[in-house]
């Protein structure tokens, strides 16, 4: 019976999929049906280093379902952003591939005491635009990042910072203002991205000036260091206009800069010649991230040679990609959690116990088998194995009908309601949201499915207008930090991660001591016992932790995509 009900559902969610897909805006239309051969001639041109030397490492081409958001580092937390990033710019340390904290444009560090860092950097950095790395752009990037006037939702990572003190040229301290064990691992997100002084003073300039501000900005950043009222009223009228020129010319000290972008379509890097770092320097001479929003048009891309590699290529397409002479298949284990989220706020899910009714009604592994095809491991929680914090003997809630109709009752809502799920159109999530669809009929809910465009989709959702949400985060400091307190925190709620605006005093409190406490195994504990209250909670439904699916044409050498989702690109070349 069980087997039967899933071939339904498989069935219906193929209908389902044609009918929401029917329904999607332009960004369905495959660009390189539109581009013609334009885009393959230029994207086959060998472009020349700083010594007009070509690098030799070929052109790689990246089709990807969506576009960027931003490429300020202080900017969006989505993956497609972060990936072309990670490129361009650089932090303080990075993750190695067994999530170890490790130097790159600081060579190294010592805690002064418990709430001061003590960083020595890397000396001979230059930015893109020719400009000196050194503590006086640590302090301004810092700065910049907690700045109000920015409204990062990424200042959650650095909001323990109180301050950065520049002791030399190429020593900094940066002040704590409590102890916090994952500091090193936050300085190596992707936020931490160090961009050029100059391109921020450039910023705040524009900025100002659109605003209507009458003054310098040094005028404004000692205003800033002032703080008070008066800050406040030029942050505030200058907020719409912060990032729109970094935006425009992201500069970093990464092995690639930045070359253009078209939105919509494609953002397109150069190998930067006078890299830092002989060792570590990229082969490739240039890298176009090409948005190819439909998946059989990315794979298409890869069989034919117009892209190398084909991004989230999905579980269901494995066979194709590996049956194919041209293409072959990577599969990463993630740290990443794919999740179904309820907004608590709304009713009736500020009940939790129709929260738990409808995740005691979600059969994970029918999703995991009739969606992901097997791919993937069930999640019982928020933290993925390998995760620091990570309890793997804490037992989340799995399928049972009864018990889901029983608590609904309970509840009061035995006859059910009416609800909407918003998706975005990353085809597991629409079928996912089409699997609820089913699924909520058994409790007489009945469910509305809605999907939009990727900004548009975590726009609403970090606005608050939604019921039911499908979506994923990667914990990509391998800390439990990371894991939970964006997306659990009373104060992340929205765009910082929190998008089922949960307000717990709790779980607060338990995040909270997470955070700053130093010792190992009391941390350990403390984020046990948040796992087992969150099964009472249950603000979301854990629903796998992902492999990621990645196609990739069989002349691409080195080609490597983190445990994040970040590729990984300074080894790799393209061999015609």
């Amino acid at each position: 019976m069980k087997n039967f009900r899933l071939l339904l559902m498989m069935a219906m969610v193929a209908v389902l999929s044609v009918v929401l897909v029917a329904c999607a805006d332009d960004s369905d239309v495959d660009p390189a049906a539109e581009n013609g051969d334009d885009a393959a001639t230029e994207n086959g041109e060998n472009t020349e280093d700083a010594s007009g030397e070509a690098s030799g490492g070929g052109d790689l081409v990246i089709s990807e379902a969506s576009d960027i958001v931003s490429l300020d580092p202080h900017g969006n937390n989505d993956v497609p952003s972060s990936n072309v990033r990670n490129n361009i710019y650089e932090s303080l340390t990075y993750l190695d591939e067994n999530m170890e904290v490790q130097p790159r444009l600081a060579t190294e560090w010592t805690e002064v005491d418990d709430t001061t860092w003590e960083f020595t950097l890397k000396e001979g950095v230059t930015f893109h635009d020719g400009t000196e790395f050194n503590a006086e752009v640590v302090e301004a990037n810092l700065e910049r990042l907690l700045d109000p006037a920015v409204a990062s939702p990424r200042m959650f990572l650095y909001e323990m910072v109180t301050g950065v003190d520049v002791v030399d040229d190429y020593t900094v301290h940066i002040n704590l203002e409590y102890p916090f064990a994952p500091i090193l691992a936050h300085l190596a997100h992707d936020a931490g991205g160090m961009i050029s002084k100059e391109v921020i003073d450039a910023d705040y300039e524009a900025a100002l000036s659109e605003a209507g501000e009458e003054m310098s900005v040094e005028e404004y950043y000692e205003l800033r260091e002032e703080g008070g009222e008066s800050h406040e009223e030029v942050a505030d009228a200058i907020t719409d206009e912060v990032g729109n020129h970094i935006a425009d010319n992201p500069v970093g000290t990464g092995p690639f800069e930045f070359e253009s972008r078209a939105a919509g379509e494609n953002v397109v890097l150069a190998n930067y010649g006078d890299y830092h770092d002989d060792e570590n320097a990229a082969q490739l001479d240039t890298v176009t991230f090409k948005v190819v929003p439909e998946t059989g048009a990315r794979l298409a891309e890869i069989e034919t040679g117009a892209s190398h590699v084909a991004g989230g290529a999905e579980p269901t397409n494995i066979d194709r990609i590996e049956s194919h002479d041209s293409t072959e298949v990577d599969l990463t284990p993630s740290l990443g959690l794919s999740y179904v989220g309820f907004n608590v706020e709304q009713e009736p899910l500020d009940d939790p116990l129709v929260r738990q009714a409808i995740s005691y009604a979600i059969d994970r592994e029918a999703i995991i088998e009739g969606i992901y095809e097997g791919v993937g491991t069930p999640a019982e929680g928020p933290l993925a194995p390998g995760v620091f914090g990570y309890d793997d003997s804490v037992e989340g809630i799995t399928y049972d009908l009864e018990r889901a109709q029983e608590l609904m009752a309970e509840a009061g809502h035995e006859d059910g309601f009416d609800i909407e799920i918003l998706t975005n159109d990353q085809p597991q999530r629409v079928d996912t949201a089409v699997y609820m669809q089913e699924a909520l009929a058994e409790l007489n809910i009945n469910v509305s499915v809605q999907q939009l465009e990727w900004g548009a989709y975590l726009e609403t959702t970090a606005n608050g207008d939604h019921d039911m949400f499908v979506l994923g985060w990667s914990t990509v400091t391998g800390d439990a930090d990371y894991g939970m307190y964006p997306l659990l925190h009373s104060t992340m709620h929205g765009d910082p991660g929190n998008r089922s605006f949960l307000s717990n005093d709790n779980v607060d409190e338990l995040l909270e001591a997470g955070r700053s406490e130093t010792d190992p195994e009391a941390r350990q504990e403390i984020y046990s016992e948040l796992q087992e209250e969150l099964v009472d909670i249950a603000p979301m439904i854990y629903i796998h932790h992902q492999d990621f699916v990645t196609g990739i044409n069989s002349n691409v050498e080195n080609f490597e995509i983190d445990a994040l989702g970040i590729y990984q690109l300074r080894d790799t070349t393209v061999s015609e």
